[in-house]
C-alpha cells in the first residue's frame, strides 16, 4: 500500500501499549531451586508473525492454551490448538505466525539438552481419546502429550485433570526429576514440601499459577468445586510415575519416592 502517487508507504502509530509479540519468563534455574528447566508465556497477537526464535543450548516444549497460532520448524507448518503440545528440538530455529482473530497464548517450558531429536506435534483431540496414552486414576485422568516414546534428552510432560474434590494420593517425590506445575483451568491448591513436619509451602492455585517442585519434595494437588486442569512438565530421568510403580495407580502406599537406585518412577 502507497501513500498517493508519491510511491512512500503510510507509517504506523504504536502507542504505549502496543504489542504483537511478549515473551515472559517466569523461572528459570537462575531464579529458582531448579537445576534444568526454565518457564515461561508467549504471547502472539492477531495477525501477528515473529522473527526467528532459538535456543543454542536447550530443547523446548510448547502447551497451546488459546488462538490457533502456526510454528514454522525445519521446514514444516505446525497449527496448533488448545491443548496441542511442540516439540522444539535443541537449536532448532522456528517463528510463530498467528493468522487468526485471536491471540494466542502458548506456555514454554525449556530443559537443557547436549543432543538433538525430531520435531514432535501432540494434537489433544487425538490423545484425549486414545486410551494408550491416558492413565485412569481415582478422581483423575493424566494425559501422556509427550512421553517416554518421543526421543528427548530431559523433558517429559502432559495434563492432569481432577474431578471435582479430589487430592493426589500418594503423595510422592522423586530423586532424579525436577518439575513445573502450570494450573491452566479451575481453582484448587497444592503442597510442596520434603518432610510433613517441616510443609510451609501451602497455596491457593488458579489459571496460571504455577509452582516449581525441586527434587526430593513431595507436591500433592487438591482440586476444589471444579475441573482442576494442569501442565506438568518435568525435566531429568525419563519415566511417568504410575508406568514403573503400580502402587502409585493402586494407592496402596502412604507415600512414594521415585528413582535413584530403586529404579522407580515420576509424575
Amino acid at each position: 500500500m502507497t501513500d498517493g502517487g508519491t510511491g512512500a508507504r503510510p507509517a504506523h502509530f504504536l502507542g504505549a501499549e502496543a504489542r504483537q509479540f511478549e515473551y515472559h519468563e517466569k523461572s528459570n534455574p537462575r531464579s529458582s531451586n531448579l537445576q534444568w528447566l526454565t518457564y515461561g508465556t508467549y504471547r502472539i497477537a492477531a495477525g501477528a508473525a515473529t522473527a526467528e526464535l532459538f535456543h543454542h543450548a536447550e530443547e523446548t516444549l510448547l502447551f497451546c492454551l488459546s488462538g490457533q497460532p502456526t510454528v514454522e520448524l525445519d521446514g514444516e507448518t505446525y497449527r496448533l490448538s488448545y491443548y496441542d503440545t511442540l516439540y522444539i528440538p535443541l537449536a532448532a530455529p522456528f517463528r510463530f505466525v498467528n493468522g487468526g482473530e485471536q491471540d494466542a497464548l502458548l506456555v514454554v517450558c525449556r530443559a537443557s539438552a547436549e543432543n538433538r531429536h525430531p520435531p514432535h506435534h501432540s494434537v489433544w483431540e487425538q490423545v484425549r481419546s486414545d486410551e494408550t496414552r491416558i492413565r485412569h486414576l481415582e478422581g483423575k485422568d493424566v494425559f501422556l502429550m509427550f512421553d517416554v516414546t518421543e526421543p528427548a534428552d530431559k523433558l517429559l510432560a502432559g495434563y492432569t485433570i481432577y474431578e471435582p474434590y479430589t487430592r493426589a494420593w500418594p503423595p510422592h517425590n522423586h530423586v532424579d526429576q525436577e518439575e513445573i506445575y502450570i494450573f491452566t483451568k479451575g481453582h484448587g491448591a497444592i503442597e510442596v514440601y520434603a518432610e510433613e513436619k517441616t510443609k510451609t509451602f501451602v497455596r491457593s492455585v488458579g489459571p496460571l499459577d504455577a509452582a516449581t517442585i525441586p527434587l526430593l519434595n513431595y507436591h500433592p494437588v487438591f482440586s476444589q468445586e471444579e475441573e482442576l486442569h494442569f501442565i506438568w512438565c518435568l525435566a531429568g530421568a525419563r519415566y511417568w510415575v504410575g508406568d514403573r510403580h503400580k502402587e502409585f495407580m493402586d494407592a496402596s502406599v502412604e507415600e512414594l519416592t521415585t528413582g535413584g537406585d530403586d529404579d522407580s518412577g515420576s509424575g
